[in-house]
C-alpha cells in the first residue's frame, strides 16, 4: 500500500485538467504513440465537441521514482457547477487533490467551492498554476490568491503547462511525497466503495469501486451491502486505458467488477461491497444522496416508445447518478418522466445523450423548481410542477427555494451584476474584495429565477470573466401565481409555469409574442392567451390561411360574393370545432430564450 496514491484533479471550468492530464499519462508512459490525442480521458463525443468535462475518468499510472516503482490512481473530474456531484463522488474516492489555476484567470468561485468539498474529506491539497506559457499569464498573482485561499507556504505552489509539459517531473515528486498512502487494513474484512458505474450491452453492469480494507480476488462470492444481492466476481482488474484484468485488487486500489448484472436498479453509486463468507461490520459512511435542482417533464415524442424510455434513462442513471426521475402523465403529452437535474447545462446534456446513445426523441418541457405548499390546516405538500398545484382556495402560503450564489468578477462588471441580480429578486448578503481589482459579491436569490437564462446572462454582462457557484440555502414564503398558456381556450399544461406575481404579466406577454411566432398558421384563427387562474392577461392571435373564394366572380352582384364567403365561414367555423393546434418541440424550448 506505500506504493499506492489515489489523487483527483479539480479546478474550475477551462483551466486545463483535461490537458494537464493527457500530459502526466504521456510522461509516465501509460499512453504512448498512437494512443496518443488530446483529452485522452475524455471518451464522449459529445465532450470533445464542447470541449468540457462531463463525466470523471479514472486511469492508474506506473511511475519509477527513485528506485521504487509507484501506482497512480488519477482520476479527472469535470469543472462546471453542474457536474459538481461527480466531483464529490472521485473526492470521496481519493486521498489527495491537484488544485489547477489558471495563471491568466486566477482563482475562480467553482475553485473554492471545490477546495472547501476536498478540505471536508481531508485531503491533501497540490496548488498548481497551470498554462504559465500564455503571454497573459500573471503567475506572482494569482500565487497571492492561493496562499490567501489555502493558507500554504509559496514554495508548496507548483507552475506548470499542460500544453508544453513544463513542471511534470515536480507534479509526479508532489504527488508521491505530498500525497499520503491509502489507509486501511488489508487483513479485514473486504470494504470496498463503488464511486462509478457503467452499463455494456455485452457484459452487464460494469462497477468501479476503492478499495477501502481488505481485498478481492477473481471469482469471490461478494455482497453489495445497500440491495442485499450476493454476484460471483466473473471479472476484476484496474483501469489503464483500457480495462485490464487481473487475479487480484489489493487494499487501497481503484479498480472494476463485471459479475453479470443486468438490472441497473442493483447498483448503487455509494454502495459497499464485502465478501458473502466473511463481511464487513458496516457499510462506508458519509456518501450523500444528490439534490436536484431543476425539474423538467421528458416526454417521448410516440407513445409507444415509453418503456424505451424509462430503459434508456435507467442506463443514463448508472453512468450519471445525480439524475433522478418519476413516471407522470400529462394531458397534451401523454406518459413521460419528471426528472430531475443539477442545472440547465445538465438537463442539456442529458437531453442529448438520450438522443444520441440510445436513438430516443423527446420532448422537454420548461424547468422549474420544486415548491413547498402550505394549505389552511397547515399540512404541507411539495410540489415539482405547476400542474399539481392545488386549488388557489386551500392555500394558505407558498415557500419556494432560495440559494446562497456566490460571484467573482472584476470590479468593472459590479454595476452590471448587481443590476442582474437585483432583476431576479436577489438581496445582497456581502460583498468582497479577494485581491486588487477582483471582487466576490454573495447574493440570496431565489433558485426559480435562476434556472432559465441567469448563467447565460452573467457571461455575456461580464463578457466571459464573472465565474458563479451556488449551494442550496433555505426555503422562503413567496408571493407566487400560475401562469397557465391557453391555446383556443385549451390550456397547455406543458407550457405552465409558476412565477412571481410582479414578473407574470410582462412574462405572459413575451410568452405569447414568442408563440405566435413559433406555432404554424392553420385553416382557421388560433387564439394564444395567458391567464392567471380565469383573469386574462395577454393575447395573441395566428391569422386562418385563406383561400380566395371569391376570385372567380367578375363583376355581378355582391350577394354572390357574400354568399360565397357566409359558405366559407361556416366551413371555418366547423373546422375549428375538429381542428387542433399542434405544438412543435421549438415552442417548449423558447421559453428558455425568451431574452
Amino acid at each position: 500500500m506505500k506504493y499506492i496514491r489515489n489523487f483527483c484533479i479539480i479546478a474550475h471550468i477551462d483551466h486545463g485538467k483535461s490537458t494537464l492530464a493527457d500530459r502526466l499519462l504521456e510522461f509516465t508512459g501509460t499512453v504512448e504513440g498512437k494512443a496518443m490525442k488530446s483529452q485522452v480521458l475524455d471518451s464522449m463525443d459529445l465532450e470533445k465537441e464542447r470541449g468540457i468535462t462531463i463525466k470523471s475518468h479514472a486511469i492508474q499510472m506506473d511511475y519509477e521514482f527513485m528506485g521504487e516503482k509507484y501506482s497512480l490512481n488519477l482520476i479527472d473530474t469535470p469543472g462546471h457547477v453542474d457536474f459538481s456531484y461527480e466531483v464529490s463522488r472521485s473526492i470521496a474516492a481519493c486521498e489527495g487533490a491537484l488544485l489547477i489555476v489558471d495563471a491568466a484567470q486566477g482563482i475562480q468561485a467553482q475553485t473554492i467551492s471545490n477546495v472547501y468539498m476536498a478540505l471536508e474529506n481531508d485531503l491533501e491539497i497540490i496548488p498548481i498554476i497551470n498554462k504559465i506559457d500564455l503571454d497573459s499569464a500573471m503567475p506572482e498573482e494569482v500565487e497571492d490568491q492561493i496562499v490567501d485561499l489555502l493558507g500554504c507556504d509559496r514554495e508548496d505552489i507548483l507552475r506548470a503547462s499542460g500544453k508544453t509539459g513544463v513542471g511534470m517531473e515536480e507534479i509526479l515528486s508532489a504527488i508521491i511525497n505530498r500525497v499520503p498512502e491509502p489507509q486501511g487494513d488489508p487483513d479485514a474484512p473486504l470494504q470496498a466503495l463503488i464511486f462509478d458505474s457503467v452499463f455494456n450491452s455485452f457484459r452487464g453492469i460494469i462497477a468501479y469501486f476503492k478499495i477501502v480494507n481488505g481485498s478481492i480476488k477473481k471469482g469471490d462470492l461478494v455482497k453489495f451491502v445497500y440491495t442485499g444481492k450476493e454476484y460471483n466476481a466473473d471479472e476484476i482488474g484496474i483501469l489503464k486505458l483500457s480495462m485490464l484484468p487481473k487475479q487480484e485488487v489489493t487494499c487501497g486500489n481503484v479498480g472494476y467488477i463485471i459479475s453479470g448484472i443486468k438490472t441497473s436498479k442493483e447498483v448503487k453509486v455509494g454502495d459497499t461491497i464485502t465478501h458473502v463468507k466473511n463481511p464487513c461490520d458496516k457499510a462506508i459512511e458519509g456518501f450523500e444522496e444528490v439534490k436536484p435542482m431543476v425539474f423538467a417533464g421528458v416526454y417521448p415524442i410516440e407513445t409507444e416508445d415509453f418503456e424505451d424510455l424509462r430503459s434508456s434513462l435507467e442506463k443514463l442513471q448508472l453512468n450519471d447518478a445525480s439524475l433522478t426521475f418519476q413516471p407522470e402523465s400529462s394531458v397534451a403529452l401523454g406518459f413521460g418522466f419528471r426528472c430531475g437535474f443539477l442545472g440547465l447545462l445538465h438537463m442539456e446534456i442529458i437531453q442529448e445523450r438520450l438522443e444520441r446513445e440510445f436513438n430516443m426523441d423527446v420532448i422537454t418541457t420548461v424547468p422549474n423548481v420544486s415548491y413547498k405548499i402550505y394549505d389552511k390546516k397547515g399540512h404541507m405538500t411539495e410540489v415539482h410542477n405547476p400542474a399539481g398545484l392545488p386549488d388557489i382556495m386551500l392555500i394558505d402560503k407558498i415557500e419556494e427555494p432560495y440559494i446562497r450564489a456566490s460571484v467573482i468578477t472584476n470590479t468593472t462588471y459590479i454595476g452590471g451584476i448587481m443590476t442582474l441580480c437585483l432583476g431576479k429578486r436577489g438581496e445582497l448578503i456581502k460583498q468582497e474584495y479577494i485581491s486588487g481589482d477582483r471582487v466576490e459579491i454573495t447574493y440570496d436569490i431565489p433558485l426559480g429565477e435562476i434556472v432559465i437564462d441567469f448563467y447565460d446572462r452573467l457571461k455575456s454582462i461580464s463578457k466571459g470573466y464573472a465565474s458563479f457557484d451556488y449551494v442550496m440555502y433555505d426555503y422562503r414564503p413567496s408571493k407566487l401565481v400560475k401562469l397557465d398558456i391557453l391555446l383556443n381556450g385549451e390550456p397547455v399544461d406543458a407550457l405552465s409555469t409558476l412565477t412571481h406575481f410582479e414578473n407574470a404579466e410582462s412574462f405572459g406577454r413575451r410568452m405569447c409574442e414568442k408563440l405566435k411566432e413559433l406555432i404554424p398558421r392553420q385553416q382557421f384563427d388560433i387564439a394564444i392567451q395567458a391567464a392567471i387562474g380565469a383573469k386574462i392577461i395577454a393575447r395573441e392571435t395566428v391569422k386562418a390561411l385563406r383561400k380566395d373564394v371569391t376570385a372567380k366572380c367578375y363583376g355581378g352582384d355582391i350577394s354572390r360574393k357574400r354568399k360565397l364567403l357566409e359558405k366559407q365561414k361556416k366551413g371555418k367555423k366547423r373546422m375549428k370545432q375538429v381542428g387542433n393546434v399542434e405544438v412543435p418541440q421549438t415552442a417548449f424550448l423558447a421559453v428558455l430564450k425568451l431574452d
